[in-house]
């Protein structure tokens, strides 16, 4: 099968450059242009990082007058250590590649106002493709990415404590702002966050793994997003170097779904980062799963995921071959569209046994079998299950639930050393959304932060991330690979 390419979106090769982007300029329409995708070939950064944040401690120098190495320090020294050329401030530098912007020691909402016009002052020096990253900490009570329980923080400490409620507001004003910065991005750059959580180090493993994912090319369609690290998990040796291009080796993959589609890219891309992949689907798909298969030197599993015992036969197929399973990228979906007025029950029901049902009840059968421990579960969400979508309520209700899955699943999964996450795509090229009438398509291409449709790819390198040992200290989050779709953020 021919993989999806952005030369798919014929707008966006004729606008991207040259006279097509200054009539497209001159006219007002949307000038996107190709993103900055993942190349072992290039550097991570093509231009310097500046990290910005106080040189000082404002606790410290209030407390005693005395300096200290502040968390905006570490995140520099940090970079450093990666073989990234850092600097502190962005005046002595011509082009940036990415901001750092650290803001976890914010404590009242006036506090925002000189890092920002600070930033603002660098986005100038950015160059296309370049990456913001704030790095700041949890308000509470204030869910991000669907996460649950968030560890306790000032506010809840304290509870009437006005400081405390002023330091919440400063941490939530941080979302607000971020989200709007990435909406004034331009040249393919984005801006997304990491939220560190109290307690937690700003140099923990898997917060240098999502600065490393976010500063890539592999976040290309991740945008006005936030990956929340809520537990120092994750192996020491991650804080200190990036895992390089083969982070899954040796770790056992089911994905099911893995046919064609986005199911497919994701098993292709977890083979390449070494992972031994499990591909999965219904036996209608044999042929293409075959071929799959024997592409990626693999065993290919015929099953239907609503099956009762579905679960069980992965675990048989992956105990035979493999003697572990590290991992379950929950893909399988279907769609059955219809204004619910129209909506019968068989389109009810059937988008929620596969969609939700199946793989809530195959992690419950994992969960039961010793494998289960350390295992990583990968849903797919959706954008429409965030914020609706017109003749889906089937769907967005099924892909809604699979958010709601990955959150209940995480405390259960801590138990036993392992994940549960969710990607939640967007607008993506697919053999599905070229069959949108063409008008639809251009206009649900346009309707993000960067005015076009993401690959199949994105999906599947937001997936590895999270399968990954970097995200370890990350669980119960849904990441949206959507360009920051601008309904449902």
């Amino acid at each position: 099968m021919r993989p999806v390419t952005a030369s798919d979106d014929a707008y966006l090769g004729l606008v991207s450059q040259g006279p097509g982007r200054k009539v497209a300029t001159a006219l007002g329409l949307p000038a996107p242009v190709e993103l900055r995708r993942h190349d072992p070939a290039r550097p991570t950064v093509t231009a310097p990082v500046v990290v910005l944040g106080p040189a000082v401690s404002a606790q410290t120098s209030q407390a005693s007058g005395q300096s200290s190495v502040t968390e905006a320090d570490q995140l520099a020294t940090h970079l450093l250590g990666r073989g990234l050329e850092v600097h502190r401030h962005g005046d002595d530098v011509r082009k940036v590649g990415a901001v750092v912007l650290c803001l976890t020691e914010i404590r009242s909402p006036a506090d925002l106002t000189a890092p920002a016009l600070e930033l603002g002052a660098v986005l100038r020096k950015l160059v296309p493709g370049g990456r913001v990253i704030t790095v700041s900490r949890p308000a509470a009570g204030v869910a991000l990415g669907s996460a649950a329980n968030l560890p306790q923080t000032e506010v809840e400490a304290s509870g009437m404590d006005y400081a405390a409620v002023a330091v919440n507001a400063a941490r939530q004003g941080v979302v607000g702002f971020l989200r709007s910065t990435a909406q004034e991005m331009r040249g393919g750059a984005t801006a997304n966050g990491v939220v560190v959580a109290n307690g937690v180090s700003v140099t923990a493993p898997s917060v240098a793994g999502s600065l490393d994912f976010l500063l890539s090319g592999r976040s290309a369609f991740v945008d006005g997003q936030f990956l929340v690290v809520g537990t120092q998990d994750g192996p020491e040796s991650l804080a200190q170097a990036p895992q390089g291009e083969t982070p899954l080796a040796g770790k056992v993959v089911v994905v099911t779904g893995a046919a064609r589609g986005i199911g497919e890219q994701i098993a292709r891309l977890l083979h390449t980062q070494g992972a031994h992949v499990v591909p999965v689907d219904v036996p209608a798909a044999g042929q293409a799963l075959s071929t799959l298969a024997n592409e990626l030197e693999t065993a290919s599993l015929s099953l239907d995921v609503t099956a009762q015992d579905a679960g069980q036969k992965i675990l048989e197929h992956c105990r035979t071959r493999y003697g572990r399973l590290d991992g379950i990228v929950h893909n399988a979906g279907i769609t059955r569209d219809k204004m619910l007025a129209n909506m019968d029950e068989a389109k009810f029901a059937s988008v929620l046994a596969v969609n939700t049902e199946a793989p809530l009840r195959i992690t419950e059968q994992l969960l039961a079998d010793p494998m289960g421990d350390g295992l990583r579960v990968v849903g797919l969400a959706s954008t429409s299950g965030v914020a609706g979508n017109r003749g889906q309520t089937n769907y967005a209700a099924s892909k809604a639930g699979i958010v709601g899955m990955v959150a209940g699943l995480a405390p259960i999964l801590a138990q036993r050393g392992g994940t549960a996450n969710a990607v939640a795509p967007g607008f993506i090229e697919t053999e599905m959304t070229a069959k949108i009438p063409m008008a639809r398509r251009q206009v649900a291409r346009r309707l993000n932060s960067l005015q076009q449709g993401g690959l199949p790819r994105d999906v599947a390198e937001a997936i590895a991330f999270l399968l990954s040992d970097a995200a370890a200290g990350i669980s119960g989050q849904t990441l949206r690979v959507c360009g920051q779709n601008l309904v449902g953020a």
